[in-house]
């Protein structure tokens, strides 16, 4: 069993003539993804990567089924993109664009809620479940491997960098979920989490943190109240200089909660192992698991 994507997900990639569009189009279909449609207004009919463009999200679901879109439109049409997507029935919408404007989020983050859709991002890697083996968006092929492990993470380049180090050890992912760092997304370490607890195949969770917002504290308090299985948390920006935004739109501490502290000292407080170093993380994933095993 996986998180929100399988075998079964059938995905059109709105922006695929971009070259983004493109490129994460084929390595999609390389990590075994169904990529069954593109949408690009006006280009309908021709192909992209051997999948065939439409000018409409709801042409694509009526002719391919397609239930999941991966957007990688600019973001002055993002807003525009989601709400055509939600219309045609999409149910899961990862947006990767970037600078997306704040408003444009709290239209996007409510239209999609109140029609039973979830967002994952915007300005996120996406998600991967190696196993099915599905991948919507653009984390690096080359990094997973099928295994029990969940990962939630607020950063791109950190995820890559613990998956990759997690397949090294020899363990491996049941799905990774890359929630995006701006200050509204469409999926929390919260929501992450209580999809996981669900999931018979995954025993251990990954959390991936960094300063700023209330993120990984409020995922704190869910773990110590509902939480049954293991989390082990890295938590980015220790470093950071006071009241400095580092990185993400999201990265911005606010009256002494969001640091890296206030963060560690929570999770620790909620039982959960933090490490200090992104490459501590691989082992100190394997030290908990046998930990767990010999209870």
């Amino acid at each position: 069993m996986t998180v929100l994507i399988d075998a079964d997900t059938r995905i059109v990639v709105q922006g695929i003539t971009g070259h983004q569009g493109t490129v994460h189009t084929r390595q999609m279909k390389l990590f075994g993804s169904k990529v069954v449609a593109g949408v690009t207004p006006g280009k309908g009919g021709t192909t992209v990567e051997e999948t065939p463009v439409y000018d409409s999200v709801q042409e694509a679901v009526d002719r391919k089924q397609a239930n999941a879109s991966c957007i990688f439109v600019p973001a002055p049409f993002a807003k525009d993109a989601l709400i055509e997507a939600v219309d045609a029935g999409i149910r899961l919408s990862v947006v990767v664009t970037e600078h997306i404007p704040f408003h444009d989020m709290l239209v996007m983050y409510h239209y999609a809620r109140a029609r039973g859709a979830r967002i994952i991002g915007p300005n996120c890697p996406g998600i991967a479940a190696p196993g099915a083996p599905s991948k919507v968006g653009i984390i690096p092929n080359v990094v997973f491997r099928p295994g029990r492990i969940g990962v939630i993470s607020r950063s791109g380049t950190l995820t890559y960098e613990i998956v990759n180090g997690i397949r090294e050890i020899g363990l491996g992912q049941s799905t990774c979920i890359g929630l995006g760092g701006d200050p509204v997304v469409g999926t929390s370490f919260v929501d992450g989490l209580e999809l996981f607890e669900k999931d018979p195949d995954t025993d251990l969770v990954v959390m991936v943190g960094e300063i700023g917002g209330t993120a990984e504290e409020d995922a704190a308090d869910y773990i110590r109240h509902h939480f049954t299985k293991p989390v082990v948390a890295y938590i980015a920006g220790r470093a950071a200089p006071p009241d400095k935004r580092m990185g993400h739109a999201g990265a911005i501490i606010t009256r002494g909660r969001g640091t890296a502290q206030s963060k560690q000292t929570a999770l620790e407080g909620a039982g959960v192992r933090v490490g200090r170093f992104p490459y501590e993380m691989p082992q100190l994933v394997a030290d908990v698991l046998k930990e767990k095993a010999r209870r």
